[in-house]
């Protein structure tokens, strides 16, 4: 009976984790949902970022990368026991970073497909990048 109940916790904590891909909308930059930017500070100078989005560079300039860095700054400043969003210039970093954090940390993360580079396309607001 253990078993199967351990088993069944197991299975619904996997199961209550996702990732989605939305595409950028006002809706969702409208919404109380959290969006972190993993792109790296130049890029953030470059295009501006979504207004009151939370800036946590994934990979650097040379393409390094450090994965406990990036989860103790994340859990710092966003709960992740409740959705939250993740950008970076075209879809193509968060949707490895969204799929990594859904499937083996379990977080309901949300994909935003184009990145920056999809909202501008559709005129969504950005702010410039201060440090």
């Amino acid at each position: 009976m253990i078993k199967i109940l351990l088993s069944f916790m197991i299975l619904s904590a996997t199961l209550l984790a996702s990732m989605t891909n939305e595409y950028p909308s006002q809706k969702i930059l409208d919404s109380k949902i959290p969006i972190v930017d993993i792109r790296t500070p130049g890029e953030w100078v470059e295009t501006g970022i979504v207004e009151n989005s939370i800036t946590i560079m994934f990979w650097d300039e040379r393409g390094g990368y450090d994965v406990n860095a990036f989860l103790t700054e994340l859990n710092k400043k966003v709960d992740t026991k409740k959705p939250f969003a993740l950008i970076c210039r075209t879809g193509s970093r968060t949707s490895i970073v969204a799929d990594f954090l859904a499937k083996k940390l379990h977080y309901d993360v949300i994909n935003i497909l184009g990145g920056i580079v999809y909202l501008k396309a559709a005129k969504l607001k950005t702010v410039p990048y201060e440090k």
